[in-house]
């Protein structure tokens, strides 16, 4: 592949990255919203179960959903040298693989495959769960065409378009 070819390459995923990026801010924010200004705030010491559950779908979303995503892409956009140092926020396997000195470098290349896979599985299972969780949601509450029901369809869609933008990202930047 000629110098073009990979320029071009980079481009498109740099692009997709930062789009990528934009989507998962705007999950987050519409969650954030949704349970602002529909579902009565997000407060964990409520006497109020319901603010008291509200915990549950933003922890969903800005901490499985948007942070995987986030340190999947931040693990392909980063040099070689400071890939090391994004190990840390990985899982006990990532973690006693790939930070621990004990692991040869023959086990760390043959497990890498193996996390990459499991990182990515649990993005998509991750996405999966926090669309069904937010269809459960509606379903139950019996909203008909309400603001709320746009506005948990549109925060669905974010959710989705945020896993293809990561996938695209990170399958577009093995070229660059």
């Amino acid at each position: 592949m000629d110098s073009f070819d990979r320029g071009r390459y980079r481009r498109t995923a740099s692009g997709i990255t930062a789009l990528a990026h934009l989507l998962g801010v705007l999950a987050v924010l519409l969650v954030v919203v949704w349970l602002l200004h529909f579902r009565g705030g997000i407060y964990y010491d409520s006497g109020n179960p319901d603010r008291v559950f509200n915990v549950h779908p933003f922890l969903m979303v800005f901490g499985f959903v948007f942070f995987a995503g986030e340190a999947i892409m931040a693990y392909k956009t980063v040099s070689a040298e400071r890939k090391v140092q994004k190990f840390a926020h990985m899982w006990l396997f990532g973690f006693s693989v790939f930070w621990l000195p004990s692991a040869s470098n023959s086990t760390r290349a043959r497990a890498l495959p193996w996390h990459i896979c499991g990182g990515r599985a649990l993005l998509y299972m991750a996405i999966v769960s926090a669309l069904t969780g937010l269809m459960r949601k509606e379903s139950l509450q019996q909203l008909g065409w309400s603001g709320e029901l746009r506005l948990i369809n549109f925060t669905g869609l974010a959710i989705l378009l945020f896993g293809i933008a990561v996938d695209f990202s990170i399958g577009l930047a093995h070229y660059v």
